[in-house]
């Protein structure tokens, strides 16, 4: 017999020390002691041991769906600390310096280890930084800042008054060379208190605000270097010292000396709320393609390219509006096809935006964005809720084939136009000359007659020029009126010659002797622009569209850094292909202004129209958002109008990142390193916490 058989199992479950008697119900008189649970099983058969366990299963999955179902009513998705962002850009850094910062990477950088006063934020508005408050004036003229308390630079230094005077006149002084320093001219800063600063204008201006997102630097490790030596501070400018969210933790080089990373770590003194994201790795590649190829790698989380790019389904793709335009800017007093108004029109109507549109940007021919990214105003009516020109000039190359026969430039054959000039003369005969006639158009009268090239050797055999007109002139000037009877006698039904100048005498020694110069004037010019692939890209686009109207085209590339030295700067170029950014508070005075038009200023049609600049200036001064809006849109059609560029586009910013990135807030940016506006609130790592 088994085991089973011989030991009863209920005789474990009664009361201790009380067996059950025979013939009484299976009464169970107290909770079963732990050496008894052990044979629990053996009370029930196969069947319902079966029972039991599917019983026991769907109990104990219940409590666990309610319990989670529970918990994630209760909780919610936070961001938690931690992790490291690795960002990918093009280039090296040269100047982690806010007074010398040009290029994206240096700005980059900029923006988040150094603090302004100001600062953007995701929408593009302009929001207090350092500065705990401000006021201005009822004139517009002046702009008090109140700093914020007990605020550091990262190696615990206060942030006082001082650093931002040094700061602002730093930049003021021509020995510097900053980049910067036109937004400051003219402006006089004065210390109220430590925390207490006061910035006086000499004229009213509206965006004023927009120069205060400026960063500040320490004085007291900048104030005892030479200003002409700042540039030069290697161990400074890249070796940071600022107030902002991270700071400088570790910079590595290659065997080359070129920078190969720089990491950035919290800064646990930031004055403001903390970032999410621990530190953040900067990697720099020298190409596109190397960059691309990092990405798909997954060696980097964010990186920007010049058009909409896919990457795969673990990215990102954030059209960020940006208050930029692509334009050619035409330099007349370069060029003499481009000083022809007619010209510069029928190159408008030769240029087929949507097509640069689709090639460039990548953009679709039925895209709702592509209508969006072409520019036709140099304020970006599109960005800034402005009324688009009362003139748009759309594609319509027979309009501007017409154009430019009008204006003179027809077909050769080759296909490429051209226009033949009529000079004027160098000397021409006016006065009547006959018989003792004396004086230097007599002179010039005996020099032509006896040119055997222009009159013949028979005319004036004895070739004296002496400013006398005797016998031996006018048997010559009666050589010549029988030798061109037709032209000359004829009209006037003579078979002899006179021997006198008169009017149809006149004119046939004009043409022979002073003949009207010809000047053939090719419709060609040189299109400068930044040796980098979209720019290039769009060049030989509109080099291949405008050649289809008999426009010829050279394209010329260079390096930036050479370009604005050895051709923006002295305006040495016949036509530009470049973009120009405006502020969140447009103000295009520094692009349009006639006072713009030498260097430092950036006027580069070196464009003149009185009442634009008066429209302009207005802007400036304006403190209501309509007036400004009036001004800038009466502004926008002059230029128009008068067609010193073509503009061509003005794309979105396209900031690609890893979906593992999350929040990623910002919408519309100034420049570039604006994508970091709000990054404090980026994060990649989770937690759930109750409500």
């Amino acid at each position: 017999m088994s085991l089973s058989t011989k030991i009863n199992p209920l005789k474990f479950f009664p009361k201790r020390g009380i067996p059950l008697k025979t013939g009484q119900p299976n009464r169970i008189k107290k909770w079963p002691v732990k050496s008894q649970w052990k044979y629990f099983f053996r009370v029930f058969s196969k069947k319902e041991k079966i029972f039991f366990l599917i019983f026991f299963i769907l109990a104990f999955c219940s409590f666990i769906f309610l319990t989670n179902n529970f918990y994630l009513k209760n909780t919610e998705v936070k961001a938690a600390s931690g992790g490291t962002y690795k960002e990918g850009v093009i280039g090296q850094p040269r100047f982690i310096n806010p007074i010398y910062a040009n290029s994206d990477i240096d700005r980059d950088l900029v923006q988040l280890i150094f603090s302004g006063l100001m600062k953007y934020d995701e929408n593009m508005e302009i929001v207090p930084d350092l500065a705990e408050k401000y006021e201005v004036s009822p004139d517009g003229k002046d702009y008090i800042f109140s700093l914020r308390k007990n605020i550091l630079w990262q190696d615990k230094q206060p942030i006082e008054a001082d650093d931002i005077i040094f700061t602002i006149k730093t930049i003021q002084n021509a020995d510097t060379k900053s980049p910067l320093r036109a937004n400051w001219v003219g402006v006089e800063i004065e210390k109220i208190d430590d925390r207490t600063i006061k910035f006086k204008l000499q004229k009213p201006y509206s965006a004023f605000l927009e120069n205060c997102v400026l960063k500040i630097l320490p004085k007291h490790i900048w104030k005892d270097i030479p200003a002409k030596n700042l540039p030069l501070e290697n161990d400074y400018n890249l070796n940071p010292v600022g107030s902002g969210l991270y700071k400088l933790k570790e910079l590595k080089r290659d065997s080359s000396g070129n920078v190969k990373s720089i990491l950035l770590s919290q800064n646990k003194l930031y004055f403001g709320k903390k970032p999410n994201i621990s530190k953040i790795e900067f990697l720099f590649f020298n190409n596109e393609e190397e960059l691309s190829k990092a990405a798909k790698y997954e060696k980097i989380e964010g990186l920007s390219l010049n058009s909409l790019n896919q990457l795969g389904d673990g990215w990102q793709n954030y059209s960020l509006s940006f208050p930029r335009y692509f334009a050619v800017f035409f330099n007349q007093s370069k060029s003499k096809v481009l000083a022809e108004k007619n010209v510069r029109l029928a190159l408008n109507y030769a240029t087929d935006k949507k097509e640069i549109a689709k090639k460039v940007l990548g953009l679709q021919e039925n895209s709702p964005n592509i209508d969006k990214a072409i520019s036709q105003s140099p304020v970006l009516p599109k960005v800034y809720g402005f009324n688009p020109p009362s003139k748009i000039y759309g594609f319509d190359l027979q309009n501007a084939k017409e154009i430019l026969e009008k204006a003179g430039f027809k077909e050769n054959e080759n296909s490429l136009r051209e226009k033949h000039i009529q000079k004027e003369r160098t000397f021409t005969f006016k006065k009547r000359l006959q018989k003792d006639s004396q004086g230097e158009e007599v002179k010039e009268l005996q020099k032509c007659l006896a040119n055997p090239a222009l009159a013949g050797p028979e005319i004036y055999p004895f070739g004296e020029a002496t400013g006398y007109f005797g016998e031996k002139t006018k048997q010559a000037v009666i050589n010549f009126q029988e030798k061109y009877k037709k032209d000359i006698l004829d009209p006037w039904n003579f078979t002899n010659g006179t021997g006198i100048v008169g009017k149809t005498t006149q004119e046939k020694l004009n043409e022979i002797c002073f003949p009207a110069p010809e000047e053939t004037l090719p419709l060609k010019f040189s299109l400068i622009t930044v040796d980098q692939p979209q720019l290039l890209k769009v060049a030989e686009i509109l080099k291949e569209q405008w050649k289809t109207a008999g426009v010829e085209v050279e394209i010329k590339k260079f390096p930036l850094s050479q370009l604005e030295q050895d051709f923006i700067k002295p305006r040495n170029y016949e036509s530009l292909l470049l973009g120009e950014v405006l502020g969140a508070i447009p103000d295009p005075l520094p692009f349009w202004h006639s006072s713009q038009k030498n260097d430092p200023g950036l006027n580069l049609s070196l464009y003149e129209n009185e009442k634009a600049d008066e429209l302009l200036e207005k802007n400036r001064e304006a403190s209501d958002p309509k007036t400004r809006r009036e001004k800038l849109e009466l502004f926008q059609n002059m230029v128009i109008e008068d067609a010193p560029a073509i503009f061509l586009y003005s794309p979105d910013y396209i900031y690609t990142i890893s979906k593992e990135v999350k929040g990623v807030e910002v919408r519309k940016i100034v420049e570039p390193s604006n994508r970091f506006s709000g990054i404090e609130n980026w994060y990649l790592k989770t937690k759930r916490q109750w409500k």
